[in-house]
């Protein structure tokens, strides 16, 4: 369980990880791999650009490798601006984690937008590898634990895409593969191709929440059989699973500023059931996003969940969802009348999986 969370030190004095962090969390292993994850994972989308002060983005990493959280989850167009993440994350690594670097699962993707042209997007060979090369550059790193195609390209040869994964394992630039956002079929084929190129596809990332539950359909189940393990994001809905939304229509509206979540999303219907929602996890002596985190990892083939957190507060609440009761049969029956689809899934419909 997350245990007891204590603020860090001055994040300018010299860092010695906490030596009870080991003890804090219940780790998973990831399919049929000898890998294991925290099930909260600290993921650096949006949080850890250029907008946000870098004192504070080295005391959140701090805090969350001292209660446990050992896998950081980046990509190439991480920022703003695209990169900047990668770069962050690499000064923190210098000033603070290098010691640590074999205690830490740091994963990286590439296949949305990095730069302009035909050669900064999708699933081609030369965009992969590039883009691995360039994120290593940024982390000063030789090497991450795990590289993902971060979307699914219709118009590139599986194969290629794969193939491109399995070259990266093979040259030692990367120690696991993965894809993200890939449908049940697509992730199947991908599979196939892994084995038998002899570098087994190790995990998933897809988008998941009370919001968004396309998983449960069939991917789930096509990850259980292919060994494959499970890594979700977006559990709190890009923040509509948080108490800032429950104020109704016009008060969301003024809320939403991530870039990727539409005004359109937000209805009156849609305010309902976060309300309903709420007072489920009053009920339970939870926030909303705290019983949000709570539903994504009661399911058995889900391995960890990745959280975005901007302060250490945040940090510290979304660990403290760890500590609450199983949720029951009763809960989870009450919970499905208000958690139903809401058009927020853009990863799959943008990318064609």
């Amino acid at each position: 369980m997350a245990g007891e969370f204590e603020l860090p030190a001055d994040p300018h004095a010299p860092y010695r990880a906490a030596e009870d962090r080991y003890g804090k969390l219940d780790y998973r292993r990831v399919g049929a791999t000898g890998l294991l994850l925290p099930p909260m994972s600290l993921g650096l989308w949006y949080n850890f650009g250029d907008n946000i002060a870098f004192d504070r983005q080295r005391a959140i990493l701090r805090a969350a490798f001292d209660a446990g959280v050992t896998h950081i989850d980046l990509a190439n167009n991480y920022g703003p601006p695209a990169g900047a993440a990668e770069e962050n994350f690499g000064r923190v690594m210098r000033k603070d984690l290098a010691p640590y670097r074999n205690q830490l699962v740091i994963s990286t993707k590439a296949g949305w937008d990095q730069y302009p042209g035909p050669y900064g997007q999708l699933g081609s060979r030369k965009y992969l590898l590039a883009s691995l090369d360039e994120s290593l550059l940024r982390m000063g790193l030789d090497h991450v634990d795990i590289f993902y195609s971060h979307r699914p390209d219709p118009n590139t040869p599986l194969e290629e895409t794969i193939g491109a994964l399995d070259t990266a394992v093979r040259s030692g630039k990367a120690r696991y593969a993965g894809i993200s956002s890939y449908s049940p079929d697509r992730t199947r084929t991908a599979a196939r191709i892994a084995r038998e190129l002899g570098t087994p596809l190790a995990i998933h990332q897809p988008s998941y929440s009370m919001l968004n539950r396309w998983i449960e359909d069939e991917l789930l189940d096509t990850l259980a059989a292919e060994g494959m393990g499970c890594i979700t994001f977006t559990a709190l809905a890009q923040g509509l699973l948080t108490d800032k939304y429950l104020g109704g229509v016009d008060g969301v509206r003024r809320s939403t500023s991530r870039p990727t979540l539409a005004d359109s999303a937000v209805t009156p219907e849609l305010v309902r059931h976060l309300r309903g929602l709420d007072e489920i996890a009053k009920g339970r002596g939870q926030s909303l996003a705290q019983l949000a985190l709570s539903w994504v990892l009661r399911q058995p083939h889900v391995t960890s969940t990745l959280i975005g957190v901007s302060s250490l507060e945040q940090l510290h609440q979304n660990l403290a969802a760890l500590d609450a009761p199983a949720l029951h049969a009763d809960e989870l029956r009450a919970i499905d009348e208000h958690a139903r689809e809401s058009g927020i899934d853009i990863w799959r419909s943008v990318s064609g999986s």
